[in-house]
This record gives structure tokens, C-alpha cells and sequence, in this order.
């Protein structure tokens, strides 16, 4: 490496490449912090949003075959998942677009 970059910009010392920890000891290991991870946050959110459809869905059938006469209530469920999936559709666009973004990085 000649510790040059794009547009004529020299670099006062050649960037070294990485090596990765020093100290591999100290790196946190997965599964002993009581902290739960981005994947497991993922999951129960997708988990908690698949149980207000399933109640969405049981909301509405019971209004149709007479079980429920509280047409407010079902109302109400049937909002309830629509906001969380609107709400998980947002969080799912906002990380693709974070991706795609980090994608496209040219070092």
C-alpha cells in the first residue's frame, strides 16, 4: 500500500490492515451476558406481532359466527395488529435500507 487514496490525498502513513483483537479474551461471549441479543429481539418481536394477527383473526371469526357482539373490541384487535405489523414493515425497511447502505461502501 503507498498510503494514497482517491483525489490525489496522500495519507501521512500507510493504513495497516486489521488484525482483530488483541485481547480475544476479552471479548464478550455470546449467550453468558443477561442481555438478550439483536436476533432474539428480532425473533419476539416477530413472535409478539404473529400472536396479535392470530388474535386479530380469532377476533374476527368469532364476530362472524355470533361468538363476540362487540364489534369494538374486534375493532380494536384488528388495529392493534395492523399498527404492530405497520410498525415491524417500518423496522424491516429502515434495516434494509441500512444494509443496503453499508452494502454499498467502497473501501
Amino acid at each position: 500500500m503507498d498510503g494514497k487514496i482517491g483525489d490525489g490525498h496522500v495519507l501521512s502513513r500507510p493504513i495497516k490492515p486489521f488484525e482483530g483483537p488483541s485481547r480475544p479474551d476479552l471479548i464478550p461471549k455470546t449467550g453468558d451476558d443477561k442481555n438478550p441479543n439483536f436476533r432474539e429481539i428480532l425473533s419476539d418481536t416477530i413472535q409478539q406481532v404473529n400472536i396479535r394477527q392470530q388474535d386479530a383473526d380469532k377476533a374476527i371469526e368469532d364476530l362472524a359466527t355470533g361468538k363476540e357482539e362487540n364489534l369494538a373490541r374486534v375493532m380494536t384487535a384488528v388495529e392493534k395488529a395492523d399498527l404492530a405489523f405497520r410498525t415491524l414493515m417500518q423496522f424491516r425497511n429502515k434495516l434494509l435500507a441500512a444494509y443496503q447502505e453499508i452494502n454499498n461502501i467502497r473501501f
